[in-house]
């Protein structure tokens, strides 16, 4: 069998999610777990999306749109752009992967910071591409100049996710408009903004829908403040040229009618979006408040999670298994090449309050095996 299956992708290691509720209660006989490991939105679906799906289930015998045209369309009067600079599909990760499809060749390489999502570097990896990897900063940042720096006449893509998932950090206007004049037209930026809706506010981030940059690709979802993980919908802004190549390799009907029908309706609803950034807000000053007076290393995230720095592998491990006996999914970071590093998403009150009640705990007994 090796011998059907190319080098690169026999070494390739899987993306693997987050455990799910069903799995812990289960493993540890439990009836209440609570899910702070996937930075899904803790809210719920919102109410306009739920009513959407159940009407776009009736016609679910036949075929979606193709093309995705009333969610596109809907996208690009929200962003004041063309329809023909908007494209759709199932995940921001999607339409990552047809990037990599439509415009890598095997001697192109891929550019990005260590501690970055994962599912780029799956992906990049997949393509058997060299795929080049800059040390974050300090403070757990993008090192953009050193990003700059790595540039050779190979780079064909650089890959930016801002804010950074699983650090929660983000690189500012300032850093991204010193870097953008170091990069050369021909190389693709994609900039992942999966979470920015909890950074918009602050005047430092850098909402890449303010840029106009011919060889920039916007990547943003509907899996995190809008609530729809489930449903795998996310959307690009690009030049229409690049948008013209990807629905070239993109799969037709995707994502489909139930999910295109509630990401139309999810973005009519305002009132559910300020609902779920003020309950973040609000779980964020709670659990960075607690983790403070708990003598937790904490990473300051713009975010709907936040990265704790524990200083050692074991350490996260111990944790992570005296949370999830307690009834709590978290996320150690080992995949995402920081072994001493915890990722905590930001949850309902009762559940952030059930964290916080553990990880106090967990310091009385880890104080016990000390002495």
């Amino acid at each position: 069998m090796s011998q059907l299956v190319p080098p690169h992708i026999e070494k390739l290691e899987p993306y693997i999610p987050g455990r799910s509720i069903a799995e812990i209660q289960q493993l540890y006989g439990l009836r209440e777990v609570y899910k702070l490991a996937s930075n899904e939105n803790p809210l719920g679906v919102p109410p306009r999306a739920h009513q959407a799906m159940l009407q776009a289930i009736v016609d679910v015998n036949r075929y979606g749109d193709p093309a995705s045209m009333a969610l596109r369309q809907k996208l690009a009067t929200r962003f004041r752009l063309k329809v023909d600079n908007v494209i759709v599909g199932a995940g921001s990760e999607g339409i990552m992967s047809n990037i990599i499809r439509a415009f890598v060749g095997d001697r192109d390489e891929l550019l990005t910071s260590e501690a970055t999502f994962i599912g780029f570097k799956v992906l990049a990896q997949s393509k058997g591409a060299p795929f080049i990897q800059v040390p974050l900063q300090k403070g757990y940042r993008f090192d953009l100049q050193a990003l700059a720096d790595a540039v050779t006449p190979q780079t064909k893509v650089i890959y930016l996710c801002n804010p950074n998932n699983p650090t929660g950090t983000i690189f500012t206007r300032k850093e991204f408009d010193d870097f953008i004049q170091h990069i050369p037209e021909r190389v693709i930026i994609i900039l992942d903004e999966a979470y920015f809706e909890y950074a918009a506010s602050d005047p430092q981030y850098p909402d890449s829908m303010s840029y106009r940059y011919d060889n920039v690709i916007t990547l943003r979802t509907f899996s995190k403040a809008y609530g729809l993980a489930g449903l795998r919908v996310g959307y690009g802004f690009a030049h229409d040229k690049f948008i013209t190549n990807l629905l070239k390799v993109k799969l037709p009907f995707e994502p489909n009618s139930v999910a295109q029908a509630a990401a139309f309706a999810a973005l009519d609803d305002e009132e559910f979006l300020q609902q779920s950034l003020q309950l973040n807000q609000e779980g964020y000053a709670f659990l960075t408040k607690a983790f403070t007076e708990l003598g937790y290393t904490w990473i300051p995230s713009w975010a709907n999670f936040i990265m704790l720095d524990l200083e050692s592998e074991a350490r996260v491990n111990a944790l992570t298994e005296f949370l999830l006996r307690g009834g709590v999914i978290v996320r150690p970071l080992k995949a995402f090449g920081l072994p001493h590093c915890l990722r905590i998403s930001i949850g309902l009150t009762k559940e952030n309050q059930r964290c916080v009640e553990l990880m106090e705990k967990f310091l009385t007994v880890e104080a016990s095996h000390a002495h």
